[in-house]
């Protein structure tokens, strides 16, 4: 199958002058048609930077791409201009951001900001206007018209939500760039967003890049996951082989501080100890190495790279075999 998206050893750093402090180091993932993949890790582990860099959407300066390719069909968007990106932006990949109730505009109404969306992509007014409503209609909100004359106030924000996927279908883009959009709703809410877009997915065919912080959502919603840690992939892995044998002890951190069915009521769960590192001022070695209980000498000298390990690739030194149990 050919690949939709391909990051080649991506660098996004800040820029101190003529001096550059790497943030995100070396990212190298590839998404296919109609793909899901899941990229996880904790907060300031480089998971959004590295998204808005695939649509260019980097605070620049201080932020900016340092290296790498970002390649859509073979077209490497580092290089584009901005009219290039204009195109691309919403047409052919979309975006939905964590917090939605500061994506929208709140002058303005809700129609008016879905229908602007889609004339930047030559779509004429009337047009629009019925796309708008029909991705209303999609997105299951039931009277889409009352939507439409709506101010973002007025609306819940499981509502708003809605709205903003509905936005970033509107175009029929082959790619949906998903940055934690449940973190803000209630549980009830998020399940209802996890619903549709595993529903809008199967009808649609789009891919789906899925950012977030709870594993949870990664096990029913994607088909590969990608762990971040420290600015960089630590694991790869399908979905089920993750959860069922992962191979970097990062990964196996995670997945045991999760609740199980063996925890009674208020019973404490697994820490990781310890804090993420800071990418800018990293030591020599695995950054995870002073939190990781089965470091290696060799750990404190060289950073491993991605090494293959069955169905998964993990930058691990030591085989899962060496230090699972």
């Amino acid at each position: 199958m050919t690949t939709l998206l391909s990051l080649r050893n991506l660098v996004v750093g800040l820029r101190h002058g003529h001096q550059t402090s790497p943030i995100v180091r070396g990212v190298s993932l590839d998404v296919k048609p109609g793909e899901r993949v899941g990229v996880v890790g904790e907060s300031g582990s480089g998971k959004t930077l590295t998204m808005l860099s695939v649509l260019r959407l980097l605070a620049s300066p201080p932020l900016d791409i340092l290296e790498g390719e970002i390649l859509l069909d073979g077209e490497d968007l580092t290089s584009a201009s901005e009219h290039r990106l204009r195109q691309v932006r919403g047409s052919t990949i979309a975006m939905v951001y964590q917090d939605p109730m500061t994506s929208l505009n709140p002058l303005l109404h809700v129609g008016y900001q879905i229908v602007e969306a889609l004339r930047a992509h030559d779509v004429d007014t009337p047009q629009a206007r019925d796309k708008a409503r029909d991705a209303l209609r999609q997105v299951g909100l039931a009277d889409p018209e009352r939507v439409e004359r709506s101010y973002p106030h007025e609306l819940s924000g499981g509502m708003i939500q809605r709205v903003m996927i509905a936005m970033a279908l509107a175009a029929s883009p082959r790619l949906l760039i998903a940055d934690e959009p449940t973190t803000a709703l209630d549980v009830t809410i998020q399940q209802q967003i996890l619903d549709l877009v595993l529903d809008l997915q199967d009808t649609t065919s789009m891919a789906v890049l899925w950012v977030t912080h709870d594993l949870g959502v990664v096990a029913r919603l994607v088909d590969r996951v990608v762990v971040m840690y420290a600015g960089r992939i630590v694991e790869d892995a399908p979905t089920s082989e993750l959860f069922r044998r992962p191979s970097h002890p990062y990964t196996a951190a995670l997945l045991a501080s999760l609740p199980g069915t063996q925890h009674t009521h208020r019973s404490l769960l697994h820490q990781i100890g310890g804090s993420p590192p800071d990418p800018t001022r990293l030591d020599r070695g695995c950054p995870f190495r002073p939190r990781c209980s089965f470091a290696v000498e060799q750990c404190a000298h060289d950073e491993p790279p991605l090494l293959v390990r069955g169905a998964s690739r993990a930058a691990c030194w030591r085989e899962p075999d060496q230090w699972q149990t």
